[in-house]
């Protein structure tokens, strides 16, 4: 079963909570910090269904959008920002026209990298395509969040027009975090049809992506707690990591 197939159809209305107005703040404020002016070009990485990419569209910057899941990305760009650049590709096999001033990734989209061999694949492809001044800046939920808020546990939400029930299994031998889906979404009958999707996550340690990235060529690296942009504590559960 491939992931964010059935779920692009209901992914926007169970993601209404999620930050994404922080998260711009946070990444409008670390292009502040890095001279990434108004009008330059960035890269989204998993950008899913647009969320952020427009966003960062209203901001002022110019967008080239990266996503593996056709649906998420016709839903994106169902969109009057017509002017955004859509790309149906793997992040670890991008081919990208030009340059980019700055990378953003947002959501755990890395933590979907389940191989450390691929993850280093992918930093490399970012710095061919970054320009030399340029800022790397991407999220992962980390092993804490993993270990002790994911689990084995079990989370549900019902809704008028759909529900979930997401039943998590977290290995620490392998640090992979597998979770099944199962999705019930009104149809034009009323009823509800059934859908199940399996994805799979890995914890890394924050070690880890700081060395791949400096095995990729970069430097100047930050590892921040999302919530406070400040040095990750015992429970931060997700972490920014900024390079250049």
């Amino acid at each position: 079963m491939e992931s964010y197939t059935s779920f692009a159809q209901v992914y926007d209305e169970f993601m209404d909570q999620t930050p994404y107005d922080q998260w711009l703040c946070n990444i409008l404020g670390t292009f502040k910090k890095y001279g990434i002016e108004e009008g330059s070009h960035v890269l989204e990485l998993g950008c899913g269904t647009g969320k952020m990419t427009r966003r960062l569209r209203e901001s002022g910057y110019r967008l080239t959008a990266v996503d593996n899941a056709i649906e998420m990305l016709e839903i994106a760009k169902n969109t009057h920002l017509d002017d955004i650049l859509y790309i149906l590709q793997d992040m670890t096999q991008l081919n990208l026209p030009e340059k980019a001033d700055a990378v953003v990734s947002i959501c755990d989209c890395m933590n979907y990298i389940l191989e450390s061999e691929d993850m280093l694949e992918i930093f490399l492809k970012v710095r061919k395509y970054l320009n030399v001044a340029g800022v790397f800046m991407f999220d992962m939920n980390s092993r804490y969040k993993y270990e002790k808020i994911l689990a084995q546990n079990t989370f549900a939400e019902d809704r008028e027009e759909a529900s979930f029930i997401w039943d998590n299994f977290y290995d620490p031998g392998d640090r992979i975090n597998e979770y099944q889906l199962s999705l019930f979404i009104k149809n034009k009958m009323g009823t509800y049809d059934k859908f199940e999707e399996i994805h799979y996550q890995k914890a890394y340690e924050a070690d880890e992506i700081y060395d791949l990235l400096k095995e990729a060529g970069f430097e100047e690296i930050q590892v921040l707690d999302t919530e406070t942009m400040e040095k990750p504590k015992k429970d931060t559960e997700r972490l920014y990591f900024i390079a250049r």
